[in-house]
């Protein structure tokens, strides 16, 4: 149970944060809706956390609660003062969410504080009613609710209109709701109320207080059907404008000794998230699409993957047994029988692989809402004006890789904001508009996920990047003199290395990108830099679209079996010895007008040379854009396998993202593409590699 409240609890926030980040755009045509469904989860999130004992999130969801409750009221004016204190409140929320254990007091007291200073600084202090003639008697009777839509009404000059009404007491409810769907789009209905009439005891008079923009000719023509009344309620006469000519009647709506049913609040359907827009500037709406679903373990699934690959290597065995049938002619019949059925068994182990990691991919909609509230929060920090865009939101990744991105994205971003955005001030002198942009993209590229991060600030001077370099004793002048530019930008994913002149919360301390190409390259992914000094930045990550279960390329070197990932690989030829050249110190080959750099594999990984044959093979593989050419003993085929953790003793070990089963009990390395290819390009190739300088 306690695991099915996080999960939930979690939802709950998610959707929260989604309709701040549309509050905090200022779409005021949905301010009502989003702050009363807000106060719902806060509402909803509270009674949770305290049946399940959860008193700090309570707590806080308490507070929250009673700020929301001013807001929707009109008690508080809306202001980036109120946001931040309900962001806070979620970022507290979720910081509570992962350490469930632990009751941080601090936490619920600089809330507390928090909402009691913001509550008391907005307050709002006006009393519109008195603008128009109003009777007290009806401002008596009504809801909070009407309350806060008539004074809202009121401060946004919309003018009021009385209509006057007789319905039958047996379809009065049907009448209602009629008069509301042609009203709907011409103004909002405020209030319902019994009025003394000459009616029947058949029928019952209202007086319906109506709110509209609308001319009175258009809002008359709506009502028409219903043969009542229409109205304006005039102005009182010390607040009624000069230009205005007074009216006869009096205007107040009459005293009443009972109400009439309340209206229901208007609502609004809430669309899907439009952050993953295709145009720059692209808001974002709120989430709350209904859809059937159920919460599946991850760890189900992953026993799921694991009985697939056992079903795999099954059927792996079914097809060795087919080759050894069809060696013999009276066993033809037999092997025909048992090549339809593993036919079939490989169709439908594709079409349930496929099921099963279909469940597992998420969007990466959620991923990139959290990115949004730590730009708000590290532009408001920094005293610059960032506009976030995000194109590509829907774009799925596994769950799991997308839980292990938020670290290094929210890194990128970091260093985004803090090294590249110039202030406003300063980017008006350079003629640049004082809000900076900062760009998410994401889209599918094959096997792989491509995310690119982009703003326009001020780039990355090389120059100083290779002074600060050398001043770090990363390298020599002479080796920083010798790479070319994109070598001298991949130096900021090397440890120790920073350009802050003096050290802040988030950077000077020489920590951050390294640390997100590391955590990148767990993830089986790259990270990329591209840079113009003065122009702007952009980091790319390639990630494959799941880890779950991958097909490889199986490979011998050196004597031992290896795999490759298919993902990664591009083609495979025959190595011809004699088209090889000597270039910087690199063996390259010519493929079809492009250079390709090669490895001999063995070599690479350290492995004593064991030639069973004279022919050998080239893997073409590639990350990104780069390539690089395996030299080979053999290519033993290509199979689907579950990657499995080497273990806490070899996790370090370089070069390797896991071990699969293969069949036959035979257990093989997989190798890591992305450092395997950094390194053998790599002109300093120990040193990015994370070993040591010679």
């Amino acid at each position: 149970m306690r695991d099915e409240f996080l999960a939930e609890a979690n939802e709950i926030v998610e959707a929260l944060s989604r309709d701040l980040l549309v509050l905090d755009q200022g779409k005021n045509e949905q301010t009502v809706d989003l702050i009363n469904e807000v106060f719902r989860g806060v509402h909803t999130l509270k009674g949770m956390a305290g049946m399940f004992g959860f008193h700090a999130i309570g707590t806080i969801a308490h507070e929250l609660e009673n700020l929301l409750d001013d807001l929707r009221l009109g008690r508080v004016d809306m202001s980036r003062e109120v946001l931040d204190v309900l962001f806070a409140g979620i970022e507290s929320f979720q910081k509570l969410l992962a350490t469930p254990g632990d009751t941080d007091d601090l936490e619920v007291n600089s809330i507390t504080r928090a909402v009691e200073q913001v509550a008391s600084e907005s307050r709002q202090p006006k009393d519109p009613f008195k603008i128009y003639e109003i009777a007290d008697s009806v401002l008596a009777v009504l809801t909070e609710y009407e309350e806060h839509r008539l004074r809202t009404n009121i401060l946004e000059e919309v003018p009021l209109y009385r209509y006057r009404v007789s319905y039958p007491l047996a379809s009065i409810d049907v009448a209602l709701e009629e008069l509301k769907k042609r009203t709907k789009t011409l103004g909002e209905i405020i209030t319902y109320l019994p009025s003394v009439g000459d009616g029947d005891s058949g029928s019952i008079d209202l007086e319906i207080l109506l709110a509209s923009r609308a001319s009175f000719a258009t809002l008359k023509e709506s009502v028409a059907k219903d043969g009542g009344r229409l109205e304006p309620v005039p102005k009182a006469r010390r607040a009624a404008d000069s230009s205005v000519p007074e009216r006869s009647t009096a205007g107040t709506l009459p005293p009443t000794a009972e109400r009439a049913p309340e209206p229901e609040p208007a609502s609004t359907t809430a669309t899907g998230m439009t952050a993953g827009t295709t145009e720059a500037g692209a808001e974002l709406a709120p989430a709350r699409n209904v859809g059937h679903s159920v919460r599946v373990d991850i760890r189900k699934l992953d026993y799921l993957m694991n009985v697939v690959s056992e079903l795999s290597l099954a059927r792996g065995a079914v097809e060795r047994m087919l080759d050894r049938a069809r060696a013999y002619p009276e066993l033809r019949m037999f092997a025909g029988d048992l090549h339809r059925i593993n036919r079939s068994l490989e169709r439908n182990l594709t079409t349930l692989q496929e099921g099963i990691l279909g469940v597992r991919m998420v969007p990466l909609k959620q991923l990139f809402e959290r990115v949004q509230r730590g730009v708000r929060q590290l532009a408001r920090e920094h005293g610059k004006e960032v506009q976030f865009v995000v194109t590509g939101a829907e774009t799925e990744l596994d769950k799991l890789i997308v839980e292990e991105l938020t670290d290094p994205l929210m890194h990128i971003v970091r260093n985004c904001i803090d090294h590249g955005v110039e202030l406003p001030e300063r980017r008006a002198g350079l003629g640049k508009a004082p809000i900076a942009t900062l760009a998410i993209n994401a889209y599918q590229k094959g096997n792989h996920v491509v995310i690119e991060v982009e703003d326009d600030g001020q780039g990355i001077d090389v120059v100083k990047l290779a002074k600060a370099a050398e001043r770090s004793g990363i390298a020599d002048a002479q080796a920083l003199q010798e790479m070319e530019r994109d070598e001298l930008l991949a130096l900021i994913f090397l440890p120790g290395l920073s350009t802050a002149s003096s050290v802040t919360d988030t950077s000077g301390r020489g920590v951050g990108m390294d640390v997100v190409k590391h955590n990148v390259a767990k993830l089986g992914g790259v990270v990329e830099v591209q840079s113009e000094f003065g122009t702007g930045t952009k980091f790319t990550v390639t990630l494959p679209i799941t880890l779950a279960i991958i097909r490889v390329l199986v490979v011998s070197v050196a004597g031992r079996i290896f795999t490759v990932p298919l993902t990664a690989v591009r083609e495979a030829f025959v190595f011809n010895p004699k088209a090889v050249h000597r270039v910087d110190g690199k063996d390259v080959v010519t493929l079809r007008g492009q250079t390709l750099v090669l490895s001999q594999l063995d070599e690479q990984l350290e492995l004593r040379r064991v030639r069973t044959s004279t022919r050998q093979y080239v893997v073409v593989v590639s990350v990104g854009v780069r390539l690089l050419g395996f030299v080979v003993d053999d290519l033993l085929g290509q199979q689907d396998v579950v990657i499995k953790g080497l273990g806490a003793s070899l996790a370090k070990v370089r070069g390797f993202a896991g071990a699969a089963e293969l069949g036959g009990r035979d257990v093989a390395l997989v190798l890591d593409v992305p450092t395997l290819l950094e390194e053998g390009l790599s002109s300093a190739m120990p040193l990015l590699a994370g070993g040591e300088a010679k």
